[in-house]
């Protein structure tokens, strides 16, 4: 049996909440390597977030292993597909959920994670959390458009205590149909 989570913070040096819930997905995973995809960090450092993942599961005795999927080409490789297969933990990381979205959507990549939720745990952190629900939150305005479908009906808005009221009632108006969280 698989296992999707879809956590908040910001960054593996804002994860404190998380703590326990990262335990506790390390044991359900039955293993101690997590295969780190940072594609939607592509444009924002993707090395950085698997130096700080790295320093964040090595607090539980786990290892990283960066699978860099930073674009659709990636997405498409069979051999990033075929790491996927083999992994009992995969997470899902970075700020940009249009680019995750766009580089996964009908991929090997996206049919690997969805094959893996049925059997390993796929975690996603962050604003890349809108993109694997559907519908998925534009984060540009709160809309809600064509997410990635591994959780629905769900909408996820991220940060949500930053967003002007405004901004809330309006995708409150528009969410007809679905659960927001």
């Amino acid at each position: 049996m698989g296992v999707i989570a879809l956590l908040g913070g910001k960054g593996f040096d804002d994860l404190g909440e998380n703590w326990e819930v990262t335990r506790r997905l390390l044991d359900l995973s039955g293993g101690t390597e997590v295969l780190l995809l940072p594609t939607a960090d592509a444009f924002e450092e993707p090395a950085r977030a698997v130096e700080a993942a790295t320093a964040w599961f090595a607090g539980f005795g786990a290892t990283v292993r960066p699978l860099m999927v930073l674009s659709r080409g990636d997405a498409m490789d069979l051999s990033m597909a075929a790491a996927i297969e083999q992994a009992s933990f995969v997470y899902l990381f970075g700020d940009s959920p249009m680019h995750l979205r766009s580089s996964l959507k009908d991929t090997p990549v996206w049919a690997a994670i969805v094959a893996a939720a049925d059997r390993a745990v796929v975690a996603a952190a962050g604003p890349c959390t809108a993109a694997i629900c559907d519908p998925m939150t534009d984060p540009r305005g709160g809309a809600f458009g064509l997410g990635l479908g591994l959780v629905q009906p769900l909408a996820v808005i991220h940060e949500s205590e930053t967003w002007s009221f405004e901004r809330l009632h309006r995708a409150r108006q528009l969410a007809t149909g679905f659960p927001v969280a």
